[in-house]
């Protein structure tokens, strides 16, 4: 407890008794009586060989009970096991390598680290950091091809994380890093640590193939990562159909289902193959298993199939497709639970166009506007 704060009464004898209180605050003042903490108590780390002088091998982590005034900043020194000089560390605490080792040469250290703080008198501790030195990597990185898809409104796409990349390694201890071609880096950027993709905001129309790379220091691989992009028309949502699947969620329908679906779908509503499919979005069912799928189909001509004459379709040959995947209904509106009566139902649908939901798998990455229903009963 670092103070305390007490009220304290003057009462006289008189009549009738007059009195008077004071705030009399209390600060307790820190002595250095904690050392510093290790976490954990002690370090094994690994390092390849031939790496690169300044090669970053652990960072290590202290911590002080005792005020900031007696804790950090902490002075850190390595007392014994590096008399070859084969190790530095700075005043962060990150151990690098001071030269390049060999496997042939030696295959551990053992290294004896002290860490002060900056309290008076300094209270000290001691931690063991057993670095092994591994053979270099013998084995190239391997990452699977991505293919994402993005709708969004007409020029209102706000940019975010549109998928990530899936890379493996056979050497234990690898390390990758993930590296974008720097003229794409104006529209994407891909975080070096995860491979995620993250697009930036105002994408146009349009495919972009991306020259991604995966690195584990020694070996690059190329990845395959492509991007489609449609925007979607407001004359597209005044034609839509949804299909509701059974038993499904966004991720294995994107991953298992939608490029199989797709085909089959395709055979079944196109009447030229000049038409379009537009899959504007998927949307799990609030408080079910079930998925929404909302589409539309572009004549060659340039206008929308209206509902109604693709529902006849769907009943059709909703047996071949659900040679894919169970369908759960084929929905134009959204009115069986409204008893409007004699009054007529009318559904409208909104697309929130910043409200984007990504649905990412190791090859397919999906990014949709979530959408909304309103149903109302009028005269």
């Amino acid at each position: 407890i670092s103070g305390y704060s007490l009220v304290v009464q003057a009462r006289d004898s008189g009549t009738p008794p007059l009195s008077s209180s004071v705030t009399v605050n209390v600060d307790i003042s820190d002595v250095n009586d904690n050392s510093p903490v290790f976490t954990p108590a002690n370090y094994t780390a690994v390092i390849q060989e031939n790496k690169p002088v300044g090669t970053s091998i652990l960072q290590l982590v202290v911590t002080d009970k005792d005020s900031f005034h007696n804790g950090p900043p902490f002075t850190f020194t390595i007392l014994t096991g590096n008399e070859e000089e084969e190790f530095t560390l700075d005043p962060h605490g990150v151990l690098r390598s001071a030269v390049i080792f060999k496997h042939m040469v030696s295959t551990e250290y053992v290294l004896c680290v002290q860490a002060k703080d900056s309290g008076r008198p300094q209270q000290v501790s001691h931690t063991y950091v057993q670095v092994k030195v591994i053979e270099e990597s013998i084995h190239k990185p391997t990452a699977i091809p991505l293919e994402i898809f993005i709708v969004t409104m007409e020029d209102d796409f706000p940019g975010g994380v549109i998928g990530k990349i899936h890379a493996t390694d056979q050497d234990v201890y690898d390390v990758l890093t993930y590296t974008l071609r720097s003229e794409q880096k104006s529209l994407f950027k891909v975080n070096s640590h995860d491979g995620k993709i993250i697009a930036l905001g105002g994408l146009d129309n349009g495919k972009y193939v991306l020259n991604v790379s995966v690195s584990d220091g020694r070996f690059q691989v190329p990845i395959d990562v492509v991007v489609h992009v449609e925007q979607l028309l407001q004359e597209m949502l005044q034609n839509t159909v949804t299909i509701r699947f059974e038993n499904v969620s966004p991720e294995d329908f994107v991953g298992l289902h939608m490029h199989g679906f797709r085909r089959t779908l395709r055979n079944a509503v196109l009447s030229q193959k000049q038409d379009s499919l537009h899959i504007i979005s998927i949307q799990p069912v609030a408080g079910s298993g079930q998925l929404d799928m909302l589409f539309a189909v572009q004549m060659h001509s340039g206008g929308f199939y209206k509902p109604a004459y693709l529902i006849q379709k769907l009943t059709n040959a909703r047996r071949h497709l659900e040679n894919v995947i169970r369908i759960s209904a084929i929905l134009e509106k959204n009115c069986s639970g409204l008893d409007c009566q004699e009054q007529h139902c009318e559904e409208s649908l909104s697309i929130d166009s910043h409200s984007l939901m990504t649905y990412s798998t190791a090859r397919i990455s999906f990014v949709c506007p979530r959408f909304y229903r309103n149903v109302r009963c009028m005269c």
